[in-house]
């Protein structure tokens, strides 16, 4: 009665085995098995056969028992945490990263497995990276908004040899790696900008201190005050976390100083969008009173008035090129690993006084 239904069952849903394919193409289940799996040990014509018959059944092989064969999953694991109170997959830069992941992994044959993260680096409990990884027989890893390179769970999944490709994260290993922006050029580009507008007093909302993204866009920004010879104020680097309050308070503070600063350079476009709603509560005006300049060009940029200046980071990009640094980590063992620093341009609108319908007025 069983089989009887499972008869049943794939004729009505057009469902095939493997045993069918073998019938149709004339050779036995194990060279049908040997030609889905990639096996070269056997003839052009038999491979043919094979592969003709299993599109006219549409046969799908089983992907736990190609896993078995293959010693490969095909899936890649993302852990994303962005921390108890702040929005991961909702957040547009991280959006935009991941459709370029997962269109570039499609496209060699791989699926991704978002690991439900909620308390990361959790020793050996349900969360910890190391363990989700063997759960999951994950061909490797991308890790997006993490901060410790050397938080210990990371640090074992690394060691366990498991491919690991990071975003602004720099990794340390045999296969580990990662993919970054050019945070330093990006700030410096903005700072330089501002000053060809005529600004002299410019300030920043820095994101959060210990990671990458935030030291390299406040290394960049000192550099290039120090290069244009206008003094570093430590008054006007006004803390942040990347998010939209963070810039509101952080505008807040800068507007209170006895010198306040004619411009403002925040390391992502959340904060410089939080900055404008602070100015303009304050009765000031954007950008005739104060510029603003962000970083990251998230959609929101364009859309809020006056539209965003801000350093464009080609964000789908950033994720091909974690996608083929990953494959080639599983492909060759012996492949070493290869950082790649993505460049980054100025996008001029309204915010900063250039664009159409701004003007600075500096004092």
């Amino acid at each position: 009665m069983c089989l009887e239904f499972r008869k049943r069952f794939r004729k009505e849903y057009g469902i095939s085995s493997i045993r069918e394919v073998a019938k149709r193409s004339g050779v036995s289940v194990s060279t049908v098995s040997r030609v889905l799996n990639g096996y070269s040990d056997v003839s052009a014509g038999t491979r043919q056969r094979v592969i003709a018959a299993a599109r006219k059944l549409d046969y799908t092989p089983n992907a736990a028992a190609r896993a078995l064969v293959k010693r490969r999953s095909q899936l890649i694991g993302v852990i994303l945490f962005t921390g108890d109170h702040h929005p991961d997959l909702q957040h547009p830069f991280f959006l935009e990263v991941l459709v370029g992941l997962k269109h570039s992994l499609g496209a060699d044959g791989y699926d991704v497995l978002l690991f439900a993260t909620e308390q990361p680096g959790a020793g050996e409990g349900p969360h910890a990276y190391a363990r989700r990884a063997r759960h999951h027989g994950v061909d490797g890893v991308v890790v997006l908004a993490v901060d410790d390179a050397e938080e210990p769970e990371l640090r074992k999944l690394i060691a366990a040899g498991t491919p690991v490709v990071a975003f602004d994260l720099p990794l340390s290993g045999n296969r580990a790696s990662h993919v970054a922006s050019d945070n330093i050029g990006g700030a410096r580009l903005a700072v330089r900008h501002l000053h060809g507008l005529g600004h002299n007093r410019i300030a920043t909302i820095v994101g959060l201190s210990h990671t990458s993204p935030a030291a390299e866009r406040l290394l960049g920004y000192r550099a290039e005050l120090h290069e244009l010879g206008l003094p570093q104020r430590p008054e006007y680097e006004a803390p942040g976390d990347f998010y939209l309050e963070s810039g509101e308070a952080a505008m807040r503070h800068l507007l209170a100083l006895a010198e306040p600063p004619t411009a403002v350079f925040a390391a992502s476009d959340m904060m410089a969008v939080g900055a404008i709603k602070a100015i303009e509560e304050a009765g000031l005006r954007c950008p005739q009173d104060i510029a603003v300049v962000g970083f990251d060009d998230i959609q929101l940029a364009e859309l809020v008035s006056p539209a965003l200046t801000t350093v464009r980071q080609d964000k789908r990009a950033l994720g091909v090129a974690a996608a083929r640094s990953l494959v080639q980590l599983i492909d060759d063992a012996d492949a070493a690993p290869h950082v790649s620093v993505l460049p980054v341009e100025l996008v001029v609108r309204q915010s900063c006084g250039a664009g159409k319908g701004g003007g600075a007025s500096l004092s």
